[in-house]
């Protein structure tokens, strides 16, 4: 077998090869020669396994090459990205100012962590808020303060987010209102992680989990979004969880109810894009709060002010964001981990964890057991 390369195509040919003693067997062609193949366009090129060897490993070569810069390039692209949406976009003023979407924010699960950093970064903004959790004392105390150190009008609404019985009375206090930015805070989780079949008051739990963690936002986005559609401006925050893009064994049905904010999320921005409201999930990794119990912030657990005012630099630019730089850092590590990795290494490591967890929250239980 020969190859031959004719007007820069590499074909190979075979040709019958009449080989004599004493001579090479390219040398004698039949049933033409090289000349006459020459005069056609024709350029051998002598075919051997070694060639054939390198030329294959050097396509291989090339493919890996191709693959680390498409890699290195997705790392970039990705930081540079990470990078534009908690910082350059706001310092252009590429992100929606929510100032302008409507005269009241509601924030649910306003008394604590996030969604008081919500409440009080909105307010500092200038917008009237409504501030909506179950303690009225607490309710009262983060109103008269943010009266005290903005000069804004608060409005209290005291409901317990597990119930059901609670939306005809928020449909009557914030239907009415100029409301142009909605904030799904509210949330639960498990006291401590915890299989699914030793969970105490399991029906009671889940009810309660699924009420205050989907039928909280769902309500309050039914009652909110036909103002916002019909004035066409307003935004939405709904706060998710990082645990919604990777397997919560021990926290199943907490890791569920924050993959569905998600997904109604996504879908939901999808559907209203052209109304001129924006629909946001927000997905925090830790802050220092009573639900994460850790008391310092660090460079991966902020407060939640900091937490807060990034997240915000970020409305209209992300559709979907882990909000604070660091976050987005772990979650682009999760993707990359999903998308290399077999899945169960990730569940194992994430498994494994909680189970730490478990081990420690049993032995508290049993501590304060034993005081009581």
């Amino acid at each position: 077998p020969l190859l031959c390369e004719c007007g820069g195509v590499v074909v190979r040919v075979r040709l019958v090869v009449a080989a004599t003693q004493g001579e090479s067997d390219s040398k004698q062609l039949s049933p033409c020669n090289r000349n006459d193949l020459a005069s056609v366009g024709l350029k051998f090129v002598i075919h051997s396994p070694k060639a054939e060897y390198r030329c294959t490993m050097e396509m291989w070569e090339f493919i890996g090459k191709v693959a680390v810069a498409l890699f290195i390039a997705r790392i970039g692209w990705s930081l540079l990205k990470g990078v534009f949406g908690s910082f350059l976009a706001a310092a252009i003023r590429l992100n929606i100012d929510v100032k302008k979407t409507g005269e009241w924010a509601v924030v649910t699960g306003a008394t604590d962590g996030i969604g008081r950093a919500y409440a009080f970064e909105l307010a500092r903004l200038g917008l009237k808020v409504v501030l909506v959790s179950r303690n009225p004392f607490k309710l009262q105390n983060v109103a008269a303060e943010i009266n005290s150190k903005y000069g804004v009008d608060t409005k209290i609404i005291d409901v317990d987010f597990t119930k059901e019985d609670i939306y005809e009375r928020l449909e009557s206090e914030v239907g009415k209102l100029d409301v142009g930015v909605l904030v799904n805070n509210v949330g639960m989780s498990y006291d401590f992680p915890e299989y699914f079949t030793d969970i105490s008051d399991c029906q009671e739990m889940c009810d309660r989990l699924i009420n205050c963690n989907i039928k909280s936002l769902t309500h309050m986005t039914r009652i909110v979004l036909p103002g916002m559609v019909e004035r066409k401006r307003g935004v939405i925050m709904n706060l998710s969880s990082l645990s919604s893009i990777i397997p919560a064994p021990l926290l199943a049905v907490y890791g569920a109810t924050k993959a569905y904010v998600q997904s109604f999320s996504v879908s939901l921005a999808a559907e209203i894009a052209s109304k001129g409201v924006t629909v946001q999930c927000v997905m925090p990794g830790f802050v220092v709060s009573n639900m994460s119990r850790i008391r310092r912030p660090t460079l991966m657990a902020p407060t939640p002010t900091a937490y807060v005012k990034s997240t915000l630099r970020t409305v209209g630019i992300e559709k979907c964001t882990a909000g604070y730089f660091m976050h987005k850092i772990q979650v682009y590590f999760i993707e990359v981990a999903k998308m290399h990795f077999p899945g169960w290494i990730l569940t194992h490591i994430v498994f494994s964890q909680l189970k730490a967890f478990r081990t420690r929250g049993h032995k508290k239980k049993e501590k304060e057991a034993k005081t009581e």
